[in-house]
């Protein structure tokens, strides 16, 4: 498969560099330009915003240097870092059929049940909508057990 533009979507979790990883292989691999992409999420409008308040909305201008500040590791791939606003999912997918991508990649949280519920699923509904293959990315997990 010769893909010429990935879109990377990130939330500047640790979880999204751990999925950066993934896009950089895969555009260097194939010589496609890479964009970075970070969607700003409009404060809530129901009634339940009042329990939101006293959480600060990102600012546009700190969203865009920490934008900035997403690279890959490698420094022969081609980077456009895009900043939008509105619906995560809709805006990652409306901007991968704008610029034709030809894969859409991001990381997943792995929430379930209540949370999911509660905070929706980013990827999922990415996974369900996108025109384009999607590679969600789960941060793996480690398992310790204690010695009897």
């Amino acid at each position: 498969m010769n893909r010429k533009k990935i879109l990377f979507a990130t939330d500047f979790s640790d979880l999204s560099q751990a999925a950066l990883a993934y896009a950089t292989t895969l555009a260097q691999h194939d010589g496609a330009t890479l964009f970075i992409v970070h969607v700003i999420e409009p404060p809530p409008t129901s009634a339940a915003s009042e329990l939101y308040m006293a959480v600060p909305m990102e600012s546009e201008e700190d969203a865009e240097g920490i934008l900035r500040a997403v690279v890959p590791s490698s420094k022969d791939v081609p980077v456009e870092h895009k900043l939008l606003r509105g619906n995560p999912a809709d805006e990652i997918v409306r901007l991968a059929d704008e610029e034709g991508c030809d894969l859409i990649v991001l990381a997943t949280h792995g929430r379930t049940g209540l949370l999911r519920l509660v905070m929706g699923s980013v990827a999922e509904a990415v996974v369900r909508r996108a025109r384009c293959p999607v590679l969600t990315v789960k941060h793996p997990t480690t398992v310790t057990f204690d010695a009897p």
